[in-house]
């Protein structure tokens, strides 16, 4: 049997238009759906799904002890308490917000043309190729939206136009800057010696990573920057952009990985051409090309590393 404030409830609901309650909920469903796909990855998504759940399992328990004329003075309480839990929530999704307002007031700044991003991949695709041949550690953020400015201003700042011989002397062992991370807005070096946020250990695909890679896969959550790690251990170079983590990268791979995320266009085939000639620059003998990394997983070259005995191990060195 319906209880009567239940029976209530839904003869109010039947009072509506269809149209109109459809058009609602879908409204209601849109902004539920942004706002959680605007948190998912980051570590506020569990937080939004359980005071979604509270929320709604709440609302509905306390109209209906409303309707019923049960404990008016909690169903009072509740309404006041609505209020303090808003701010409540300001202060639990306080990052994930202040990156949405960063977002709205920032312009994305690589919207053009190949060829003006073009020299700021080549002197990356260089200097990365040279520091992975050297196992030389690096980790350098290209910022695009989401403004990078808090961290860069914990580093040494620079402002200097990009070069490779530039970001192959910040990274060279024993320097003062190579242990920590580069941040790189339009064509200038803004800062070296960055410290990115680190990624919890149990949010990393694979427990061999290091604290670079920590350092990527963080500050890819709490910006859309792109990351481009070098392994010190191993030499690997990676690519970190949002959820993905593309690992054993060559540099024709990096080249067009690069080129796509920043140009928004497809690359060409000179793209590889390009990078094999910059790879055979300094190595003496070009590469073979090979397919792309996958996300997450480890790539096929990797497994056949870990196949032949070369397991990665992790790493020391701060990133």
């Amino acid at each position: 049997m319906i209880p009567s404030a239940v029976r209530q409830l839904l003869d109010r609901l039947l009072d509506y238009n269809l149209w109109e309650v459809a058009i609602e909920l879908a409204m209601i469903w849109a902004l539920v759906y942004l706002g959680y796909r605007f948190v998912r990855g980051t570590r506020a998504a569990g937080a939004f799904k359980g005071v979604l759940v509270l929320l709604i399992v709440s609302s509905l328990g306390f109209r209906i002890l409303e309707q019923s004329g049960l404990l008016p003075r909690l169903s009072s309480l509740y309404e006041k308490l609505l209020g303090l839990g808003a701010f409540a929530l300001l202060v639990i999704f306080q990052p994930e917000l202040r990156r949405a307002l960063i977002r709205l007031g920032e312009t994305p700044f690589f919207r053009s043309a190949a060829t003006e991003v073009r020299p700021v991949v080549d002197a990356i695709v260089e200097a990365t190729t040279f520091l992975s041949k050297s196992k030389f550690g690096a980790i350098m953020a290209i910022e695009r939206s989401v403004g990078l400015r808090e961290m860069a201003d914990s580093g040494t700042a620079l402002n200097s136009e990009i070069s490779s011989k530039l970001l192959t002397t910040i990274f060279h062992p024993n320097t003062a800057l190579h242990d920590m991370g580069v941040v790189i807005r339009g064509t200038r070096i803004v800062a070296a010696g960055v410290q990115f946020p680190l990624a919890e250990p149990g949010e990393m695909g694979d427990p061999h990573l290091g604290t670079r890679h920590r350092a990527a896969v963080g500050l890819a959550k709490v910006s859309d920057a792109i990351i481009v790690i070098v392994s010190e251990e191993t030499g690997a170079v990676s690519i970190a952009d949002g959820q993905e983590l593309k690992r054993w990268l060559k540099p024709e791979e990096l080249r067009n990985e690069l080129i796509t995320r920043l140009a928004k266009i497809p690359s060409t085939r000179g793209d590889a051409e390009d990078s094999a000639e910059v790879e055979g620059g300094l190595s003496g003998e070009p590469q073979a090309q090979v397919a792309p990394a996958e996300s997450v997983k480890p790539s096929k070259s990797e497994s056949e590393r870990k196949a032949a005995g070369m397991t990665p191990e992790p790493e020391h060195t701060h990133g």
